[in-house]
């Protein structure tokens, strides 16, 4: 099947994308309102911009032309908080994508327990095994919807003791939670290890990678 690009209307795009950019990772947002309140909302066009200095990157749409309480949030005290839902989470990840007003708090309705942060005032969730502090960058708009590429530093990170080996992430024991298309989501699955590429026979690598 093809299909033209131009034949499709946003909506019809954005399904077709998700379902094909799979798995994508969430990072699931907390941040604070002008009044303290804090929103907790998931967004799946995550990734990592750096590593020196650690930044990371988020696409926010709007809704009907107007940005998100997250978008509005972020703009406002230029700070936020990523933090990383396991596999047990769906379902509080799910509902926390439900449009409330802004004067609902996420955390509070789904009874997620929070906990302070150790540089921005934005607070962390308490029971995610990993969270990153993290402090706007530049905000970058693309297309014509109004979708905005948030940057941020990542200024401190909270990660569980036991995921943490040799100074790696073990990503089976985090048992990240990835979105797939519509209202589906997935575990890791299968992990196959391969050899490094220091480990690799040079025969098989190009110029530059011996």
């Amino acid at each position: 099947m093809r299909i033209s690009a131009q034949d499709l209307d946003p909506e019809q795009t954005y399904k077709l994308m998700t379902g094909l950019v799979v798995p994508r990772p969430i990072a699931w947002i907390t941040s604070t309102s002008a009044e303290g309140l804090v929103n907790l909302a998931p967004f799946s066009c995550f990734t990592i911009v750096s590593n020196k200095p650690p930044m990371l990157g988020v696409n926010i749409g709007r809704k009907a032309g107007v940005r998100k309480d997250t978008a509005l949030n972020i703009t406002g005290n230029g700070e936020f908080v990523v933090n990383v839902a396991h596999e047990d989470f769906v379902s509080e990840v799910h509902l926390s994508a439900v449009e409330h007003p802004p004067q609902v708090s996420e955390p509070a309705l789904l009874g997620l327990a929070l906990a302070p942060s150790s540089i921005v005032q934005t607070p962390r969730l308490a029971d995610a095994p990993a969270s990153l502090e993290c402090r706007l960058h530049s905000i970058t708009p693309y297309g014509d919807t109004g979708a905005e590429f948030f940057v941020g530093e990542v200024v401190a990170f909270h990660v569980r003791d036991a995921l943490i080996q040799d100074g790696k992430v073990d990503s089976g024991a985090l048992r990240p939670l990835a979105r797939l298309g519509g209202p589906h989501y997935a575990g890791l699955g299968t992990i196959v290890r391969q050899q490094s590429i220091a480990q690799t026979p040079k025969s098989i690598l190009r110029p530059e990678e011996r």
